[in-house]
């Protein structure tokens, strides 16, 4: 379970965070790095999002730009129209889900709060210190955006070790509160700017990440430290992928960010009964 009973504002809605979370990675892009994740069309989303919501999900985060290695970054315009087909959707015909919008992009986090209901924003530039090639969004306005409509925000590391990740954190939450920012969610951006090594000292040194009134969110699902330590594929990494997610539990990661949202939510049953 997670070490201190956290909660975060979404949308005047206060979700508790005293027990895991798992967030259901909902992808709205022809090209990321798990092809069983994407989905391009209303069908597609209704059933996966029906099959989630029967399953007990309650916080989902929608991708519209993927940010996979080597992977194209598409236009502001592009990512806004790929938007427009899910969180209509998503806050009209399943309005009980907790939605978290994947984007670096300063415009795109407003109009998915204001006009389509969104209630996270999850940034994975790292408070401006990397962008995906081409693009250099002004971080500052990314997080006048964010306080400026009471959003909860999801501040990802791309630091290879756990020091300078604190030290950084340290400094980026001072900004951010700064700034009015009210509720901080914090992601050690495994698969980010780390090597295989990184990424697994990180890991083992989870529960030192573990900040008071923070909560930890991780992504590992079917990344390449799951397959590549497994000589697969992102398609052959969910056995691997449960394996970390038991780990990452035990160290008090408070939501894990999946694929396979039905595997997670098992997951967590038992670490709690074994608890």
């Amino acid at each position: 379970m997670s070490a201190t009973p956290f909660s975060i504002n979404a949308g005047g809605r206060l979700v508790s965070l005293a027990e895991p979370r798992v967030m259901g990675i909902l992808n709205v892009t022809p090209d990321s790095f798990y092809a069983g994740s994407r989905t391009e069309s209303a069908d597609a989303l209704r059933e996966r999002l029906s099959r989630w919501q029967q399953a007990g999900l309650e916080m989902i985060d929608v991708g519209a730009c993927s940010t996979r290695p080597g992977g194209q970054t598409v236009s502001e315009a592009e990512e806004i129209r790929r938007l427009a087909l899910a969180l209509p959707l998503i806050r009209e015909e399943f309005p009980g889900f907790t939605v978290s919008v994947d984007t670096f992009r300063p415009a795109v986090a407003r109009q998915a709060v204001r006009e389509w209901g969104a209630h996270i924003i999850n940034d994975i530039s790292g408070l401006g210190r990397r962008f995906p090639e081409g693009t250099e969004p002004p971080a500052e306005e990314m997080l006048g955006v964010v306080a400026e409509l009471n959003v909860p925000y999801v501040l990802t590391s791309w630091d290879a070790g756990v020091e300078s990740m604190l030290v950084h954190w340290a400094e980026d939450v001072e900004h951010l509160r700064s700034k009015g920012v009210k509720d901080i969610i914090l992601d050690p951006g495994f698969g980010f700017g780390k090597s295989l090594e990184d990424n697994y000292r990180i890991l083992r040194e989870a529960e030192r990440l573990l900040i008071p009134g923070l909560p930890l969110l991780a992504g590992v699902s079917r990344k390449r430290m799951v397959w590549q330590v497994l000589d697969s594929t992102p398609d052959e990494a969910l056995v691997g992928t449960t394996a970390l997610h038991a780990v990452l539990l035990e160290k008090g990661v408070s939501i894990l960010r999946v694929h396979d949202v039905e595997a997670a939510l098992q997951t967590i049953k038992i670490i709690q009964q074994l608890r």
